[in-house]
């Protein structure tokens, strides 16, 4: 904005304008986090690339679905399992859109009573602030509709104070262009909007913002601030080669296209504009007939080398990711050593594991917060909820392997370590924890000892 705009303008053009103060992101990393949204969305078409494959989209799918494959959670306080409910319905959307931009906020709202939360993720906010041990204590979030030829922005700042007091401000901003934020206008020009303040200052402390960052467990591997890095940003320039390759392949294929070279006169146009011979099929070359004859042309694919690059770019991927090989590459089994299969799925383990982490302290911190927000609106009478006072299980998840289980469960019956009846009820799914269930199995399942025992 020139000095002279700023002299007749009074409209807003961002974030530190309406409020005073800097984004403390730096520039590369809003660069980052933009690619990696590309990246995901393919919304801005990059020359030379062809992202058919749509990698950061399968990477995230898989690692979302394998980490709550077996999730459940539950606790006995009618208030926290309500609040686990809503947030089990946000759950993948907020994961996604973590290892998306490399974290988001889930934000508690209030509707018909009770709490619902809602994903804001990494480009519908700016970082304001950090507190020493770089938890995020101020923050702004901004949120569009669009009405008619009109464009509203609710921008909403968040900080508490070193004391964990929280102060929220609004401010709603309406433009009839994109470039602008526009001008700033009363909160209740638009009905949703009316019952908010320009102000509030909460009386009990909150100690966070009242938003729920998740945070992808990774260094920062682009400037190395406290900024959350995306699940594939390590990743990021070998996917944009695997784009490049991919492009590079349809051009081969269109290329190397079988071709029949004849004469020009024989390619000529007829009366009504048409051509005896197919402009696909048929390349006319402007030479003697007699020179030119009818020489097909049908080149030598180079797929193969394409392919094999393509899958050297896959399992480099998998290893800078820690995922397990053969999710994103095609590998025969016997061209990895044992070795390798050990150290590659222990890596995606541990990377599920980092995930589940990751999630697990969301919910404790979403249910810490909206348990003293509920007190502060009424919605709840009870002490702040726990860790404690909540159950969350993964299951086996990752780590499950039903052919291992069965191996080590027959090795168990063999050596007399497990009983056989326990063993048949894992395999049938049936009861075994009572005699009764024991005895069922037996006859059903064990004829022969039930004889032996009849004797």
């Amino acid at each position: 904005m020139s000095v002279v705009t700023a002299l007749f303008d009074n409209r807003v053009y961002n974030f530190a304008q309406a409020f005073g103060v800097d984004d403390t992101t730096t520039n590369a990393m809003k660069s980052a986090i933009s690619d990696w949204f590309d990246l995901y969305y393919q919304s801005v078409p990059v020359s030379g690339e062809d992202p058919c494959q749509r990698l950061p989209v399968t990477i995230v799918s898989k690692l979302s679905k394998t980490m709550f494959s077996e999730y459940e959670a539950d606790a006995s306080d009618e208030f926290a399992e309500a609040l686990l409910s809503a947030l089990n319905r946000e759950r993948k959307q907020a994961v996604q859109k973590a290892m998306v931009g490399g974290e988001c906020f889930i934000k508690p709202i209030i509707v018909n009573g009770v709490f619902a939360f809602r994903t804001i993720d990494r480009r519908n906010y700016v970082v304001l602030g950090r507190d020493e041990m770089d938890n995020i204590t101020d923050v702004g979030t901004a949120e569009k509709t669009i009405i008619g030829r009109y464009t509203y922005t609710l921008l909403e700042r968040r900080s508490v104070d070193h004391n964990g007091y929280l102060r929220i401000e609004n401010k709603l901003f309406k433009a009839s262009d994109n470039a602008t934020l526009g001008v700033e206008v009363p909160l209740s020009e638009l009905p949703k909007y009316e019952q908010l303040t320009p102000e509030i200052l909460y009386q009990e402390p909150v100690y966070s913002t009242g938003l729920i960052n998740v945070r992808i467990p990774l260094v920062n591997c682009v400037d190395g601030s406290p900024d959350g890095a995306s699940v594939y940003a390590p990743a990021a320039g070998l996917i944009h080669l695997i784009n490049i390759n991919e492009a590079q392949i349809n051009g081969e294929f269109e290329r190397g296209q079988s071709r029949i070279i004849v004469s020009a006169d024989m390619m000529k146009r007829d009366r009504n504009g048409n051509r005896a011979f197919d402009d696909k099929v048929f390349t006319a070359l402007d030479d003697d007939p007699d020179n030119v004859g009818i020489t097909i042309f049908s080149p030598e694919f180079r797929e193969q080398s394409f392919l094999a690059r393509k899958t050297e770019y896959l399992r480099n991927i998998e290893n800078t990711i820690g995922m397990k090989r053969g999710i994103l590459s095609e590998v025969e089994a016997t061209e990895r050593t044992a070795t390798e299969i050990t150290s590659s799925a222990g890596d995606y383990n541990l990377t599920i594991k980092d995930l589940q982490e990751m999630w697990t302290a969301a919910v404790n911190e979403a249910l810490r917060v909206c348990s003293v927000l509920g007190k502060m609106y009424g919605l709840y009478s009870g002490a702040p909820i726990e860790p404690d006072d909540i159950s969350i299980s993964y299951g086996n998840g990752i780590l499950y392997d039903e052919d291992k289980t069965n191996s080590e469960m027959l090795s168990q019956v063999q050596a007399g370590l497990l009983a056989p009846e326990r063993y048949l009820g894992w395999y049938y799914d049936l009861p075994c924890d009572t005699e009764a269930d024991r005895a069922k199995i037996r006859k059903e399942y064990m004829p022969e000892v039930e004889e032996v025992e009849e004797e």
